[in-house]
């Protein structure tokens, strides 16, 4: 249904006036909002928020409208779009200045086995919870040939792992029905910010999961240390020309950013195409991806950067820009969710739920056997679920020095995305059949 406002610049208003009012709440220091903001992180009420306008209808993502000849024309908002393609690089760039790339080889090894642990979270989880709604709802998982649910879900496999290219690479390779793969989306969106939202609500929580772990958080207070200390060192009274040359920074990487991505893009796609092998098309699809090139160059730019006298403007602030587009992308995320979508196709939203179960199972054990922290629990898990998209999103919340390490994992998870999928893909297929 249309919502009450379609202009973005209205829309664009509407979630920085959410954004104010959650950031003018968590200041206020006495009375309910202290309480409330001990129980519920702000970054998941500056999702929240829009995800309730959406709710409402005040607001929506995308819409459909009749024209006078009576023709349905679908429309959507370009606040996301936006928002990750030029906001979110312009924020790597920012937070990944003062990095100490080092620092970060340092957190160990426990970062890429809670990584790979989500991986094989969602390999088996799909399966798992095919077996487990058979047994109450046999219909719900059925489906004959390029209808079987199976090859709908491989997306979701895709998508959960790698990221967008590889959910198109899955499409391609089991031709689910083209009519019914919205279905799938929603299962996608309603899951996947579900989740998303779970985690943040768990960075509030997270020195007492972090004790319950019995983790050691020591080489990851280590490396926010040290950024604190260097900006603590250069911080200074920023000028207009500071925040002018920062602003510089960011958005001409961004610029070349894209400028690269365009071409890279279309080179691999090409190569790609142009293997003899259908398996290795499949499989290496995320490189003719735009986007990936975008947050990869972004990433490698900023990294470079940090080894100049530019990552001397964290001291005027850089961190704090990115994370104002770091929240004005959580707006535009929890925009996308309609809450009441949970309830509109229960039989494959339950599959989406007990799948994120097990993924979310899956890492908590791990967790606790290796004694992980609670950061490369949420990190890992939104590296392979949410992607380049959200992953520094969650990295992030726990200090904008982290937010390198989340964009890494996820870049990974691009390239493992589409075999890790076909491997779920090929359990899916069996389970259905049992």
């Amino acid at each position: 249904m249309e919502p009450i406002f379609t202009n973005d610049a209205i829309v664009f208003g509407i979630l920085m006036l959410s954004l104010g009012f959650v950031f003018y709440t968590e200041s206020i220091k006495t009375g309910f909002w202290p309480k409330f903001y001990k129980i519920v992180p702000g970054l998941f009420m500056a999702y929240f928020v829009p995800a309730i306008f959406t709710t409402i209808g005040v607001i929506a993502p995308e819409w459909e409208t009749e024209n006078t000849l009576g023709e349905v024309v679908k429309s959507k908002s370009q606040l996301y779009y936006v928002a990750s393609r030029f906001l979110l690089p312009a924020a790597l760039v920012l937070m990944t200045l003062s990095i100490d790339l080092k620092a970060i080889f340092n957190l160990g090894n426990k970062a890429l086995i809670m990584f790979f642990t989500g991986t094989v979270g969602i390999i088996i989880g799909g399966p798992i919870a095919i077996l487990l709604i058979s047994i109450f709802s046999p219909e719900t998982v059925g489906g004959a040939d390029f209808d079987a649910v199976w090859r709908g879900l491989s997306t979701l496999a895709g998508s959960w792992i790698g990221g967008g290219a590889n959910q198109t690479a899955m499409l391609e390779i089991y031709k689910y029905n083209p009519a019914k793969y919205g279905g799938m989306v929603f299962v996608d969106i309603v899951v996947a910010n579900v989740w998303m939202a779970v985690l943040l609500i768990g960075i509030g929580k997270k020195d007492q999961i972090n004790k319950w772990l019995k983790a050691d958080t020591s080489a990851i207070e280590e490396l926010k240390q040290k950024v604190i200390t260097f900006s603590k060192k250069v911080k200074r009274n920023p000028t207009l020309t500071d925040f002018m040359i920062m602003l510089a920074i960011a958005f001409g990487t961004v610029g070349f950013g894209h400028f690269s991505a365009k071409f890279l893009g279309t080179f691999f796609s090409d190569i790609v195409s142009s293997m003899e092998s259908q398996t290795g098309r499949n499989i290496f699809s995320f490189l003719g991806s735009s986007f990936f090139w975008l947050i990869s160059i972004s990433t490698i730019v900023a990294i470079i950067l940090s080894y100049t006298k530019a990552k001397n403007y964290e001291g005027a602030g850089a961190s704090k820009i990115g994370s104002i587009f770091i929240y004005i992308l959580v707006a535009t995320i929890g925009m996308k969710m309609d809450l009441k979508m949970i309830f509109e196709n229960p039989g494959l939203i339950a599959i989406g739920f007990v799948w994120m179960s097990i993924h979310a199972g899956l890492l908590v054990l791990i967790a606790k056997l290796i004694k992980a922290p609670y950061f490369f629990l949420a990190v890992g898990s939104q590296a392979n679920v949410g992607g380049a998209a959200s992953a520094p999103i969650v990295a992030q919340a726990f200090h904008p020095s982290l937010a390198t390490v989340g964009v890494l994992l996820a870049v990974f998870g691009y390239a493992i995305g589409t075999v890790g999928a076909i491997l779920c893909t090929i359990l899916m297929e069996l389970s259905s059949t049992i």
